[in-house]
């Protein structure tokens, strides 16, 4: 029996309600970036000190500013609670297993925050559309997903869902830009082109993707990225939003122990240095 908390929310999704007109000014931009950073390092300590866990997925299209995004965290971010996997194609030896075994042992440990740039959709996605996976693999993947996510919600992980959208029109820009800079070039690659021919099929499994495994605890935010400032802003104050919620973000209290060895070593006035 399905809980209110497990129901699915997305069931009349479609790509075309995301307005890809959102923008934001260069001032206001920045002003929220340094914002959402700083907000950031707290929501680590306070993982760092409670043991919480954080798991952000990124889906999109190619070239949509995921990886931009996933800087923006990093920079933030200290990299001992702080992990990101890049996910391709799977090796030859996990294919020999459970699509989702790979990712068992990437997902968080008491304290951290993990990001996945693309993750375990890949099988509702590229091998869907793609042929990789059988249509009675790929269909029966949706309720695994959705099993997988709430057994790791149960124990206690936070689970942040992103699809970056463009249009084909915003993507094949960024494609030149990246042909004329020879240190974006490496981005490019032969399947990012070839994709582009089958963007409608793409489109439909990422809607049925959202449709039926958006749940209450683990919904999916598709927001736009057709402006990369703007997106990045709206994707990191969604995982801001999502990972602070209920959690007491204070700087720990001064360990006056500490203080009592620093002013021995240091030589220093506690008084200089106790919070006020």
């Amino acid at each position: 029996m399905t809980s209110d908390q497990d129901r699915l929310v997305h069931g009349n999704f479609h790509l075309s309600e995301v307005d890809l007109k959102a923008g934001i000014e260069k001032d206001v931009y920045y002003e929220e970036e340094a914002r959402l950073q700083t907000e950031l390092k707290r929501i680590q300590q306070a993982y760092l000190h409670s043991g919480d866990r954080g798991l952000i997925v990124f889906e999109g299209w190619d070239a949509a500013g995921k990886g931009g995004t996933i800087r923006r965290m990093a920079a933030a971010m200290d990299p001992r609670g702080f992990k990101v996997w890049p996910i391709g194609a799977p090796s030859p030896f996990e294919k020999r297993h459970h699509y989702l075994h790979r990712f068992w042992s990437r997902l968080p440990g008491a304290g951290e925050i993990v990001v996945f740039d693309r993750s375990w959709y890949g099988r509702v996605l590229v091998e869907r559309v793609e042929g990789y996976a059988e249509k009675a693999d790929w269909q029966r993947a949706y309720s695994e997903i959705v099993a997988f996510e709430k057994m790791l919600l149960d124990d206690g992980v936070r689970i942040v869902k992103l699809f970056l959208h463009i249009s084909p029109a915003e993507q094949k820009k960024r494609f030149v830009e990246r042909l004329r800079d020879p240190l974006k070039r490496w981005k490019l690659s032969y399947e990012d082109l070839r994709n582009r021919e089958k963007w409608p099929h793409y489109e439909a499994a990422v809607e049925e993707m959202v449709r039926r495994t958006s749940t209450a605890r683990a919904p999916w935010t598709a927001l736009s990225s057709e402006q990369k400032k703007a997106g990045r802003i709206k994707a990191l104050s969604t995982i801001v939003e999502a990972l602070s919620d209920g959690v007491d973000l204070s700087p720990r209290p001064l360990d006056l122990g500490l203080l009592e060895q620093a002013q021995s070593h240091l030589g220093i006035d506690p008084r200089e240095i106790v919070d006020t």
